[in-house]
């Protein structure tokens, strides 16, 4: 028997569904505008704040001079590996000064700028990449969480602390950043579900450089943008040029904002590129030309900045020198620290693995530690 020959099928029968379809939430203001926002050779630009446009500007050349000196720590063997951000420094630089002191950071790999730029130690942000003490910082100090190699698995965790800070009643917002090739993951997605049903003060950053290691974009989503995905759960998808350093703290500071009165998450594709290799251990020229870096070498966020607050008279020659020469102070400071040999202990192993050590690691540790002290009575 078929549905039209039950009893009072056919008065019963509608050709659509009933109301209860209809959509929660109304989609068209969650959608992205159809260019990225810019600020930088607008007329948005009259309207920055002077001030913050010369720290953007310092912070940038500071995280430039940065890459290049960590990417040359890998070259000497005192770094494991690097993923640069080169070409990446306004999201960086942005995503930390967004922020307030008592919210949290949640960094992927490449984002050790970004950690330095909200106020972690050079060294520290370093100490995981050559496979040193841990993630190499008290993320609870710092606020910062650790930087995350597997990609998009910080991004339920700092869900899940923006909602536990909100049962709180805690004032504080979570900014996760990630990159293209990590909204392809599962915990992209579940991550959004969960923020936008909780309406958890979130904010997820997507760093669109182009490449997931050799993999563009087009091979990893058909949607019209990565920002366009925030409509499906639920929440304010945005669109921003990731080199216009201005641009991305406003649409940052705005996120946040809304986040902290309750106004839930909000998704942000930043459109960057990355200008150096995936890592050290990467051949870009295998998968992209080197026109198509020279076109993104014209866009970069520098220059972009420096050529606003010069034509503005906020900036001159000896404000660029001290903005240089401030920069090669930090990477003098980040050579001797780096060329310095950390002092191990084999104990620390069994350090902040459980609050308290379970019988199994207490077992360990004793076992290690004769061994140590029988080692140290033979020589």
């Amino acid at each position: 028997m078929t549905v039209q020959e039950l009893p009072g099928a056919a008065a019963a029968y509608r050709p659509t569904p009933p109301p209860a379809w209809k959509p929660r939430t109304d989609p068209a203001p969650l959608l992205p505008d159809p260019e990225p926002y810019r600020v930088l050779g607008t007329d948005a630009a009259a309207g920055a704040d002077p001030e913050l446009l010369l720290r953007l500007y310092a912070e940038l050349v500071r995280g430039r001079r940065y890459n290049v000196q960590a990417t040359a720590l890998t070259k000497q063997g005192r770094l494991a590996v690097y993923p640069s951000s080169t070409g990446q420094e306004a999201c960086e630089v942005a995503a930390a000064l967004a922020l307030e002191e008592r919210d949290w950071l949640f960094p992927s790999y490449r984002d050790t700028l970004a950690a330095v730029a909200r106020g972690l130690d050079p060294v520290q942000a370093l100490t995981l990449l050559r496979g040193d003490w841990h993630t190499g910082y008290d993320p609870r100090e710092h606020r910062i969480a650790p930087l995350c190699t597997p990609l998009a698995t910080q991004l339920p965790h700092a869900v899940g602390l923006a909602h536990a800070a909100r049962l709180k009643g805690d004032d504080v917002v979570a900014l996760a950043m990630v990159g293209d090739g990590g909204t392809s993951e599962g915990d992209f997605h579940e991550a959004l579900n969960f923020a936008a049903v909780w309406r958890a003060p979130v904010v997820f950053l997507v760093q669109n450089n182009g490449f997931a290691i050799s993999v563009p974009l087009a091979k990893q989503t058909a949607a019209p943008s990565l920002a366009h995905k925030a409509v499906g759960y639920g929440m304010p998808g945005r669109l921003v040029d990731g080199n216009d350093a201005a641009a991305v703290h406003e649409v940052l500071g705005e996120a946040v904002a809304r986040a902290r009165r309750g106004g839930g998450p909000t998704l942000i594709e930043a459109v960057t590129y990355r200008i150096d290799a995936h890592t050290n251990a990467d051949d870009a020229t295998r998968y992209r030309g080197e026109s198509e870096v020279e076109a993104w070498r014209a866009h970069d966020p520098i220059r972009l900045l420096e050529r606003e607050l010069t034509e503005r008279g906020l900036l001159d020659e000896d404000g660029i020198r001290a903005a240089a020469e401030a920069a090669e102070t930090m990477a003098a400071e980040l050579r001797d620290g780096m060329n310095a040999d950390p002092v191990l202990d084999p104990m620390d192993l069994f350090e902040h693995v459980y609050a308290e050590q379970t019988s199994q690691l207490r077992e360990q540790a004793a076992l290690l530690r004769a061994e140590l002290d029988a080692e140290g009575e033979a020589r």
